[in-house]
């Protein structure tokens, strides 16, 4: 069940999002758009309460469980760059506003990007930590938050060759060849969803 609503909570936020970017620039309702986009964090709340009472009605945490919080964190970090990504793109497709930008090619535009997004990789790992911890502490039982321990190593995993990134921008930036432009950009998103699709990096929404 629970990883169900995970599913559901997921998809709600590219209903809702979809919604209220298409209420804003097709219908010009800019009140309802207002509505449909702050409901959007609600979701996270819906997750962490129907997390929390399957915890507090006796069962065993597991897969879902842990998922549950990094889903939170990732959700909580990169949720604003996920909405600003759509919102470029709709803004663009449908209301004439200017082509979207996708991440810089070279430093040091680059490095500061790379950076950027670790930073919020590392919020996404202390929100993500915090929630199992503090389930932990609910739960109060060491037999039955087993695995949430194991999700707080992989959070870390994760983080920790997320970091490969930057350093590598960082210790050999890339270079413009000839007379390039330095501050060039590529033609993909420069969001946390796409980094996660492409690199493994986990990915939120705000």
């Amino acid at each position: 069940m629970l990883l169900a609503i995970i599913a559901a909570c997921e998809i709600g936020f590219w209903v809702l999002l979809a919604a209220g970017l298409a209420t804003r620039y097709l219908l010009r309702w800019n009140r309802v758009s207002a509505v449909l986009l702050v409901s959007v964090p609600l979701l996270d709340v819906v997750l962490l309460t129907a997390t929390v009472i399957d915890l507090r009605g006796g069962a065993t945490a597991g897969f879902a469980h842990g998922l549950s919080a990094a889903y939170l964190g990732y959700s909580v970090a990169f949720g604003h760059s996920w909405v600003r990504w759509a919102d470029e793109r709709f803004a663009h497709r449908f209301a004439g506003g200017p082509p979207p930008k996708g991440k810089p090619r070279y430093a040091p535009e680059r490095t500061r990007y790379e950076w950027r997004e670790f930073g919020k990789a590392a919020i996404a790992w202390a929100i993500g930590c915090g929630v199992l911890l503090g389930m932990i502490a609910m739960v109060g039982d060491a037999d039955r938050t087993e695995a949430l321990l194991g999700w707080a190593l992989r959070l870390t995993t994760i983080l920790a060759i997320w970091s490969l990134w930057p350093i590598t921008h960082t210790l050999w930036p890339a270079r413009p060849k000839g007379h390039g432009d330095p501050t060039d950009h590529g033609d993909g998103g420069g969001d946390g969803r796409d980094a996660a699709a492409t690199s493994g990096r986990g990915g939120s929404r705000w």
